[in-house]
């Protein structure tokens, strides 16, 4: 079917917004590229240039000389609390979404209300501290860095949603069958929910892969620091010496790269996920797509 010409510019006029809108958004990490890459000097009298004035790695070098191998431990011990945290807080979430979404389950509306009211109401900080520390003994442990964030209620009552969506014909057929309910949880409720899981999971792993609090509330040993709470603090220090806390002496002649290496952490701590998402993304959207058609 041959397109009319008011077919055709409608097309041109969407690709041409979509188009701007895409460069919009591509903007901000472009010139968070280019700054990386700069001159310290020229951008503190120039400012931030998406194409730098002087193609510089000298950022790049002070952080790899100054804190190379601890990076790589960090990358190490980010990857670990972002692939087993993503896998106990989905099993968490999934288990306790599917339990609440049975009708035959007694109790699930307490327990769902109870989930809400926490929602809304929570002890503090300070409790929630001493309960972690003195009674769960998480300080200054590998565990510390993903078991306090291993449940959302959020994305439990979204699981819940999906699970609750699907026929209960098809649970009591499994039933008669005789499936036990661990069974029909894991060979049939989990691949009728692609859709959820892909979307919790993925929302589950940035938050693991960006999170930096647990660490500043229970980790004083650097071989657990994350990723995300080492480059935080390369980049205290570096701001602590440039605002003249440190005494000038004890510097000799360093000139530190202030501006740029805000730049380059961010860099460093986004490239694995730029990486990463355009092998996933097809996944997504296959999952995304699953069920939308009913026939």
């Amino acid at each position: 079917m041959r397109k009319s010409a008011s077919d055709k510019s409608m097309l041109t006029v969407a690709y041409v917004f979509l188009g701007v809108f895409a460069l919009i958004c591509l903007w901000p990490l472009l010139l968070v590229l280019g700054v990386s890459f700069s001159d310290e000097t020229e951008v503190a009298w120039y400012g931030y240039r998406v194409i730098p004035m002087t193609f510089s790695t000298s950022t790049y070098e002070y952080v790899w000389v100054n804190s190379g191998d601890n990076i790589l431990n960090a990358y190490g011990v980010t990857i670990i609390i972002t692939v087993l945290g993503t896998a106990l807080a989905m099993f968490t979430t999934c288990t306790m979404a599917f339990s609440i979404s049975q009708p035959s389950v007694k109790y699930r509306n307490v327990v769902a209300f109870l989930c809400t009211f926490t929602t809304i109401f929570s002890a503090g900080l300070i409790p929630w501290y001493i309960v972690c520390v003195n009674y769960y003994h998480l300080s200054n442990t590998f565990f510390a860095l993903f078991l306090p964030n291993c449940f959302a209620t959020y994305n439990m009552f979204l699981m819940r949603n999906y699970f609750t969506a699907i026929p209960l014909e098809i649970y009591e057929s499994a039933t008669i069958d005789g499936a036990s309910n661990f069974r029909i949880f894991w060979q049939m409720a989990i691949p009728l929910s692609v859709t959820p899981l892909l979307t919790v999971g993925m929302m589950y792993a940035l938050g693991f892969w960006n999170d930096w609090y647990l660490a500043l509330m229970f980790i004083t040993k650097k071989q657990f620091y994350p990723l995300q709470f080492y480059l935080y603090t390369i980049l205290a220090n570096v701001n602590a010496i440039s605002s003249g806390r440190v005494p000038q002496n004890a510097l000799g002649h360093i000139k530190l790269p202030t501006e740029t290496v805000k730049m380059a952490i961010t860099v460093i701590a986004i490239g694995p996920i730029l990486l990463l998402y355009p092998m996933v993304q097809k996944y997504f959207i296959r999952g995304v797509m699953t069920g939308a058609v009913k026939g």
